[in-house]
């Protein structure tokens, strides 16, 4: 029986057999090998088809029978078929999907400084294609002569690649550089997928600059290596399709809106209707601080509870296929928007001012509705994706989410 999969160390978030699985080409599982595994394994007859990640892109080339011009030129494997005689092909099918994410983006980089953060594997490809493309690439590393003390060099530098992992999950937050000091950039890409929205892709999308990250680039290079699988062609539309499937996965979904307007009741409704786990900050913060809100206010104060708040925030808006209903004040604090945006869909869910409960809500016993409304709602109105009222029945504002979401 045909039998595919991905080969690599360490291997718990990945989502290729998801994405292999929609393509046809399954079953296709993970096989975690250390580094005194690998040959054992490359020999015996448990595969036909492997993705290879890091660390063994370039461990496997050996074992190759037969290599691609473009692996060869590489020295850069992380596609293997086992063909009918018995011997290994490699192949290279991560410059196919870097073509392809930059093609998506529309960044033309003939004649332009590009500079290509990282110097390993997927540097030595992504260098390949922008110099196939005449670009001027430019290699920054943490040791080479183009290093990240003497960015001031770069500055004409139209386009950014980012191919280390410096911000990707669970180290969410934190970017090679800032984009803020390239004031020509055209385009900026991020090889991590996870989170959807890197600090680097976070910058470029302040500042209007196009952006792209790299689930494009992972589906597009999964759908070469299908083809080559099963021989079966894996359409442009198909791609894209299942783009958006993954993406909708990986995203959380955030409710913000005024407190009382309804975030966990709707929010329990329509985590049954998707199947996802429901968190309501407000819960957590009271969990963990072993007292309800409005003490936490009598004896820490507002700027208390925001900084319990920023934190649970924080924790949650890193992880992946969440419903999360947040407190009433969190867009007060803008440090919330870019840790609730970087994996997020935020849903801001309206109601009638009348129709709001403020008993146990400090700030809106205090304030008063209209007060308190007249503050926020610029600030929601910066948070949200989507505006969703939410009036008539629990089941006709999820019908309106629903909707929404599958736009």
């Amino acid at each position: 029986m045909e039998r595919y999969g991905l080969l690599g160390r360490t291997l718990g978030h990945s989502y290729s057999p998801a994405i292999h699985q929609l393509m046809g080409s399954a079953p296709y599982t993970l096989f975690e090998k250390e580094p005194e595994e690998v040959a054992s394994f490359l020999s015996c007859p448990e595969w036909t088809g492997l993705n290879v990640t890091v660390p063994y892109k370039k461990t496997v080339v050996p074992f190759c029978d037969a290599l691609s011009p473009l692996a060869s030129r590489l020295g850069s494997v992380n596609t293997l078929v086992r063909l009918k005689d018995g011997t290994i092909f490699g192949d290279n099918t991560d410059a196919f999907g870097f073509s392809q994410m930059l093609h998506r983006l529309g960044v033309k980089c003939a004649g332009k400084k590009v500079l290509v953060l990282g110097s390993g594997g997927s540097s030595v490809t992504v260098q390949a294609i922008l110099e196939d493309l005449g670009a001027q690439v430019v290699v920054i590393s943490r040791t080479g002569a183009d290093n990240y003390t003497n960015l001031e060099r770069h500055l004409d530098a139209s386009v950014i690649v980012n191919t280390t992992p410096v911000g990707m999950y669970p180290q969410n937050g934190t970017a090679p550089l800032s984009v803020r000091q390239f004031p020509h950039l055209e385009g900026v890409l991020d090889l991590i997928y996870n989170p959807s929205r890197t600090q680097l892709i976070l910058e470029a999308e302040q500042l209007g600059i196009p952006r792209q990250n790299g689930l494009f680039m992972l589906v597009s290079q999964a759908a070469r290596s299908s083809q080559l699988f099963t021989g079966r062609e894996v359409s442009r539309e198909m791609i894209g399709h299942i783009c958006r499937l993954i993406s909708f996965r990986m995203e959380n979904i955030v409710l913000i809106g005024m407190p009382g307007c309804g975030k966990t009741t709707v929010g329990q409704a329509l985590s049954q209707a998707l199947g996802r786990t429901f968190i309501d900050t407000d819960d957590i913060i009271r969990k963990e601080a072993g007292m309800d809100i409005p003490t936490i206010f009598s004896v820490e104060g507002e700027a208390g509870f925001r900084k319990r708040e920023h934190s649970v925030l924080r924790r949650l808006g890193a992880e992946s296929n969440l419903l999360i209903a947040t407190g009433g004040g969190c867009v007060t604090q803008e440090s919330n928007y870019p840790v609730l945006h970087q994996n997020g869909t935020i849903l801001w869910l309206t109601r009638s001012l009348s129709l709001l409960e403020t008993t146990g809500r400090p700030l809106s016993l205090a304030k008063g509705t209209e007060q308190l409304y007249k503050e926020r709602a610029p600030m929601y109105t910066r948070f949200a994706d989507h505006i969703i009222e939410n009036t008539g029945t629990v089941q006709e504002t999820v019908g309106r989410i629903l909707e929404v979401l599958n736009q």
